[in-house]
């Protein structure tokens, strides 16, 4: 399975705030520190805004805030919630003659790949933001001299 880069946008917001969660950062300031579309950023900003991510403040002294602890927003409900189709295969749908599948009568594979992919969530479910920050991103982004590590 690959995560849509709104999904990738998204996780590697969500890092960039737990960095510093107290400080309201910019949309500019995430893009420039992973050198990616401010464009895009917005759509991913937004998305997560909506789902009680992150807090959006607009105008003069704005900007964005983790809207929970590091440690209560859940990897996996972020990748459930940014992912809007999470099938590995089309099992509903028409092939190229424009008929059903063959094998959807008695077909496995079906099965076996909603297993996979319920425990491929399973264990992003195990994983908070807060796992996911190692004490060095702010050194990375250069929000600290180098040499000091939280």
């Amino acid at each position: 399975m690959r995560l849509t880069v709104h999904t990738d946008y998204a996780l590697r917001t969500l890092i960039f705030l737990g960095t510093q969660p107290q400080t309201r950062v910019s949309i500019r300031d995430i893009a420039q520190a992973y050198g990616i579309s401010e464009n895009h950023l917005v759509k991913v900003v937004h998305r997560l805004g909506q789902g009680g991510f992150i807090h959006t403040m607009r105008g003069r002294g704005g900007g964005i805030l983790l809207a929970r602890d590091a440690k209560d927003i859940c990897i996996g409900e972020v990748v459930r919630y940014t992912e809007d189709d999470m099938a590995l295969v089309d099992c509903d749908g028409k092939n190229a003659n424009g008929r059903p599948c063959a094998l959807r009568p008695a077909c496995v594979l079906r099965g076996a790949l909603r297993e996979a992919l319920g425990a491929f969530l399973a264990v992003l479910d195990r994983y908070t933001l807060a796992d996911l920050l190692t004490g060095q991103e702010a050194q990375l982004f250069g929000l600290l001299p180098s040499g000091e590590l939280k």
